[in-house]
């Protein structure tokens, strides 16, 4: 007996009593992360150029090049790698590479998969090396498995921190607040330096998911969880019949806990692909049943609350494979904001593969050039907009599978389309049974304790961007969206809250820089944004990287290397609200210098995504500026079938010429929320019951009706 939720089936068992399960299960041994010298390996640097093109160039010359390989995940991680042998003919710089502190680091990091270094002594002294060998014949070879890399790819290389001076060449009034912008950078730097010497480079730090979570091998599945304050861990799921003493989980030192499954004896999985999984814990808070953090897929059952998480590794005929390149990034964005659910014009939940049929070829066809897509993170309150994340690598189950998600994504690409995906890390869910909040049972574990953990304006959790294993956790996150599903880029949501430890909450941002570089500063995530966007633009150089910054923070949008924080663009928010106030007042009070000050006013050389409105404006108990202009009229006189109104042709005007200006005068790129550029009518309700606050006050809902949660572009034939 099996139901099926989103194209997975899963089975139903009628009682426990009557089912067998395997109880042989081994366990493997627990791997030692972060130790200086858990990987025993030792190599040669080349003394030569750190530019990029020469050492793509001198990698494509050589006959083939052998990289190790992780061996079987099954296998404990501290393995030791054998020490590899080097052999060129033109390697006539060989020299060891030596690091005598921090202050002389300025290493390019490497292709390489050898990282460590040794002096003559044996001591590892740097984790970097730059392999651009100019040699025509090469091998390596490691006595395990390994790779060929073709000559067609080159090696993505995370650039090295630089001086961080530049900012002050930029604008020399940031010299006032040299002290914190110079501890600022000293810190970011020591952080890149912990992560090459203790994890390899921020390369390998960023693929965490390749560690954690299930990791299927030829001999079976390997499931690594980071829970320091749970006392004991049991996996459970549909495979083993929920039964908590099947496969009773070990943990190391630093608070990871690891079991390996071997594969059944006809060599299939031991864990079914689309089977329900979670991780039963003893916490300090009691027993608890949680989805896997690192979970690629999760649903809500039929009938049930709470979610599941859902084992996802589909055969290899199932697996969507990528036909088209990845489009280049444009000179100027526009940028077409988007929400799969509300996509269709019927009042119900749409899906990956109607929004790839129906609304792709549209934004095309209006001229735009990349799409903005949120929600995706699976959330599972639908009203949240998707910003209550609450497992943040599983796209959303509500529209389908990932590899409908990664046909939609093929398909933009086809038409020439990026596809930038609304990233939440400022935040995350408060669900305690299938979110991070409390997962082992502490207050702290993904996010701050007590109330600096707490977003009290959101009701969610706030991270702790200074715990090593969070920043492994959001990095990798960053990472996976773009190797795995292949996005283009990616706009992070509540930076501000990020930046800041009052989040922005009753805080009148006026310009004075006293108000972004001091002790409200939490540089902690400020140097979390500048590692995201080094993996970022170091990994994937074509992606762009887009941050919601209502303060307008200096240095917001420059280079890291220069002392930036390492943006692409802000959303240059101030302009929304600017036109909400303008359309307010009579018209003979507009006032054309304020509304250029307003769309010109942005920093130098850091470039803004300037809209006119986006999602914000069209939710309930706001007004689109349509709305704005034309208020009821709307619904009975603007149609091509009847006769207009004053009201309704001022309104047609204002809205383009609206649209017009800030397009022109607002920033280097632009975007518009989906159906707003044909003034869609009324706003945006998600479906909701009644709300029953604590205080006995209850908040109507809207009998969970869909009809506000949907875009009409039914509406158009009246239009065109």
């Amino acid at each position: 007996m099996v139901y099926t939720i989103s194209g997975i089936r899963f089975p139903v068992f009628p009682s426990l009593h009557n089912l067998s399960f395997r109880g042989d299960r081994r366990t493997a041994s627990l791997p030692v992360f972060l130790r200086n010298n858990s990987f025993s390996r030792k190599t040669l640097a080349v003394k030569s150029s750190h530019d990029s093109d020469s050492l793509s160039s001198a990698i494509a010359e050589s006959d083939k090049v052998l990289i190790p390989q992780d061996q079987d995940n099954s296998a404990s991680l501290t393995d030791q790698l054998e020490t590899p042998d080097i052999t060129s003919e033109d390697a006539q710089n060989l020299e060891d590479l030596t690091m005598e502190d921090e202050d002389k680091y300025n290493i390019s990091e490497a292709a390489s998969g050898y990282r460590q270094i040794e002096d003559g002594q044996g001591s590892v002294v740097s984790s970097l090396v730059d392999v651009s060998i100019p040699a025509k014949k090469m091998s390596v070879s490691v006595g395990r498995k390994a790779k060929i890399v073709s000559d067609e790819v080159k090696p993505k290389i995370i650039p090295p921190p630089g001086a961080g001076q530049k900012i002050y060449e930029i604008d020399p009034s940031l010299l006032a607040h040299r002290e914190h912008l110079d501890f600022r950078y000293g810190q970011y730097k020591r952080l890149r330096y912990e992560i090459d010497k203790h994890e390899g480079g921020l390369d390998t730090f960023s693929r965490g998911y390749e560690k954690f979570g299930f990791q299927r091998s030829a001999t079976g599945i390997t499931y690594r969880e980071w829970a320091p304050g749970a006392k004991s861990a049991a996996l459970i799921g549909d495979f083993n019949n929920w039964n908590p003493n099947a496969d009773v989980m070990t943990k190391n030192e630093f608070g990871v806990w690891e079991i390996f499954l071997p594969n059944n004896v006809d060599g299939s999985p031991p864990i079914p692909h689309g089977s329900r999984v979670k991780i039963r814990m003893d916490t300090p808070s009691g027993i608890k049943d949680s989805i896997p953090a690192w979970i690629k897929f999760s649903v809500q059952a039929p009938g049930e609350i709470p979610y599941s998480g859902i084992y996802y590794d589909p055969p290899e005929e199932e697996k969507y494979v990528f036909k088209h390149p990845l489009p280049k990034r444009p000179k100027s964005l526009r940028i077409y904001e988007s929400h799969i659910g509300m996509s269709s014009p019927e009042p119900k939940i749409n899906t990956y593969v109607n929004f790839r049929d129906d609304v792709l070829p549209r934004i095309k066809r209006l001229g735009y050039n990349a799409v903005q897509i949120m929600a995706i993170q699976e959330h599972s309150y639908y009203a949240s907009f998707g910003y209550h994340v609450t497992n943040f690598f599983a796209p959303s189950s509500r529209f389908g599978t990932p590899e409908e998600l990664k046909s939609l994504i093929d398909r933009a690409h086809e038409l020439g389309l990026l596809v930038l995906m609304d990233i939440v890390h400022s935040h995350a869910s408060n669900n305690t049974l299938d979110g991070l909040n409390m997962f082992d049972g502490t207050d702290g574990h993904y996010f701050h304790p007590g109330s600096r953990g707490y977003h009290w304006m959101w009701d969610s959790r706030l991270f702790n961007y200074g715990s090593w294993e969070v920043l492994r956790y959001l990095l990798s996150n960053s990472r996976w969206w773009l190797d795995e599903y292949k996005f283009d880029g990616f706009r992070f949501d509540g930076v501000t809250s990020m930046m800041y430890t009052h989040h922005g909450l009753e805080v009148a941002f006026t310009g004075n820089y006293n108000e972004y570089f001091g002790f409200a500063t939490d540089v902690d995530a400020v140097i979390y944004l500048m590692l995201t966007n080094d993996v970022i633009h170091g990994l994937f150089p074509e992606a762009v990287t887009i941050g919601e910054d209502v303060s307008g923070m200096p240095t917001f949008c420059l280079p890291t290397q220069d002392g930036g924080v390492g943006f692409d663009y802000r959303l240059h928010m101030a302009i929304a609200d600017k036109w909400i106030e303008i359309l307010k007042k009579n018209d003979e009070d507009w006032k054309m210098g304020d509304i250029v000050h307003t769309l010109t006013n942005r920093r130098w050389l850091e470039k803004c995504v300037a809209y006119a409105e986006s999602h914000d404006q069209a939710l309930v108990g706001d007004k689109t500026i349509a709305f704005w202009l034309m208020d009821k009229d709307m619904y009975d006189f603007m149609a091509l079938d009847r006769p207009s109104t004053p009201i309704i042709d001022r309104g047609i005007a204002l809205h383009k010429m609206i649209r017009l200006i800030t397009m022109g005068l607002g920033g280097e790129g632009y975007l518009n929320f989906m159906g707003n550029e044909f003034g869609h009518p009324e706003w945006i309700d998600f479906p909701r019951g009644d709300q029953h606050l604590p205080t006995g006050v209850i908040v109507p809902g809207n009998n969970n009706s869909f009809d506000k949660c949907r875009r009409r572009f039914d509406l158009l034939k009246y239009l065109e």
